[in-house]
């Protein structure tokens, strides 16, 4: 494959196009030295290469390696590889970039002695257990390939940075959707007057809907009332699951006030099913 360089990064960083005209990012020892622009390279000295789908996330991806370590883009690489063996859904591809970046600012931190603690840390773990427990692998191989200690806490963070991918959401679309998941299970605990098992799959599932369903009510694409045939379906649920229903009331109306968005009468439906299923032995 034939590479021609678009743009010298430093000695060991090139931004080329390939024979397609697709733009990459490739990394080897010495790869730009006494190299310009518009220069044909050896592909067989390219060590690593980096591609974005995205014009702009390509551009975010070009910014970032002018700035941080060659090694920490490695090694969000190396943790990536492993996410994705783990995760079964699609990962938005901006994850590469969010981690990279959150990476490296944490290990330049822990240098200087400024380590943050995440507020949503307790809920994070309790939420998204499969993304935290991915955080924490990633602070162990972080330790193992730097030396670098990081804050337990850090793993949280991690996590949300993959949840976002796996919901196609940014950080502070993230923060409502978990305050809201948060919000609504004091909703639901206060109403039935219990406290639900946290390691057990009806709640598993029933939080899985709750970060859908938020990701729907934040990206304004909830789902439409059906027709005459779903309003007679409504009905019934409504009829057969009242006390289900008025809970979901409830959670429509703590939505409303925190965020001032209304429920469609089909995601009022949605929640009435799932309050019944995990109420389904009392």
């Amino acid at each position: 494959m034939r590479l021609r360089i678009k743009k010298v990064i430093n000695n060991n960083i090139l931004c080329v196009l390939d024979e397609r005209n697709h733009e990459l990012i490739v990394t080897g020892k010495g790869l730009g030295f006494h190299h310009k622009r518009l220069e044909w390279i050896d592909d067989s000295l390219v060590e690593k290469t980096y591609r974005m789908e995205g014009r702009d996330e390509q551009r975010k991806l070009r910014e970032l390696i002018a700035q941080i370590p060659l090694e920490h883009l490695s090694l969000t690489q190396e943790l990536i590889e492993y996410i994705k063996r783990e995760i079964s859904q699609p990962l938005n591809e901006s994850l590469f970039i969010t981690l990279a970046d959150h990476i490296s600012f944490a290990i330049k931190r822990k240098a200087e002695g400024l380590e943050f603690n995440n507020p949503l840390q307790g809920d994070i773990m309790c939420y998204y257990p499969a993304e935290y427990r991915l955080g924490q692998y990633c602070l162990k191989i972080i330790r193992e390939r730097t030396g670098v200690d990081l804050n337990p806490g850090e793993a949280s963070f991690i996590a949300l940075h993959i949840v976002n991918a796996e919901l196609n959401t940014d950080m502070s679309e993230m923060y409502d959707i978990t305050k809201l998941i948060e919000g609504a299970l004091t909703v639901v605990e206060y109403y039935y007057q219990k406290k639900f098992d946290r390691e057990s799959l009806d709640f598993s599932r029933f939080v899985v809907h709750l970060r859908y369903f938020a990701q729907r009510l934040f990206q304004n694409k909830t789902l439409d009332d059906g027709g005459e045939q779903d309003a007679v379906f409504r009905d019934m649920i409504i009829k057969t699951c009242a006390r289900h229903y008025k809970c979901a009331c409830l959670i429509a109306e703590y939505v409303k006030n925190t965020w001032d968005k209304n429920l469609s009468d089909e995601e009022l439906i949605y929640l009435t099913i799932h309050l019944k299923r995990i109420n389904s032995r009392d």
